[in-house]
């Protein structure tokens, strides 16, 4: 007999800076059963814009405005949705690994109502040169030109100061753990996975697995 989908989904969140490394730690979490990633780039790469939903994204990234936080977040439960139809995710034994998303305060007060965020991970880098070296490395590697340009490097790094940082004060107490993200990622990923082991949720479905 299966587990009751509970009504919010166990989730883990990477939280830093574009350039931070949150996307390939997320990555790597998910390939470990029983942990499954989702980063907000992959949800708007899988849109169907034939659908309702999808029609209302084009609507706004069409005129190259920003999409509204509540379409955003019904967006991001669709492409959950999906996921669990098809098993890929399953809730009732699954732990949900985010990255990208939410990604300011508003957006996180409306996923309260879908997820129960067992621990953040703030993926720190107070070095801004080094944030800017990565971010340029990587898009020249994947052949995004504009995005290797200065101005643009600069304009993703004050967003997320001024929109996505504020979000570390509305996850307060000891949910949050800072880590330092100049470390090599083997040693990023151990200080992950060590936090998590220690998790009441995770101890409690670690003994259920049999």
């Amino acid at each position: 007999m299966s587990n009751p989908k509970p009504d919010r989904y166990k989730t883990i969140l990477m939280f830093g800076a574009p350039g931070s490394g949150k996307g390939t730690q997320g990555a790597i979490l998910g390939r470990i059963p029983r942990f499954v990633h989702c980063a907000c780039g992959d949800v708007f790469r899988a849109l169907d814009t034939r659908t309702p939903l999808g029609q209302q994204f084009v609507h706004y990234s069409s005129r190259g405005e920003l999409v509204p936080d509540e379409l955003t977040v019904q967006l991001w439960k669709a492409n959950i949705d999906s996921r669990a139809e098809s098993h890929l995710f399953k809730p009732d034994i699954d732990f949900l690994v985010l990255d990208g998303i939410p990604r300011n305060i508003e957006q996180a007060r409306i996923m309260e109502r879908y997820i129960d965020v067992l621990h953040v991970f703030h993926l720190s880098c107070p070095n801004r040169q080094e944030l800017q070296r990565r971010l340029r490395k990587r898009a020249l590697k994947e052949n995004r030109w504009d995005d290797a340009k200065d101005e643009t490097i600069e304009r993703r790094i004050r967003t997320y100061e001024e929109e996505s940082k504020p979000m570390l004060e509305f996850y307060t107490g000891d949910k949050v753990t800072d880590i330092d993200a100049t470390q090599h990622p083997a040693v990023v990923f151990h200080t992950i996975l060590s936090t998590i082991i220690q998790l009441p949720a995770f101890e409690l479905a670690a003994r259920e697995v049999h």
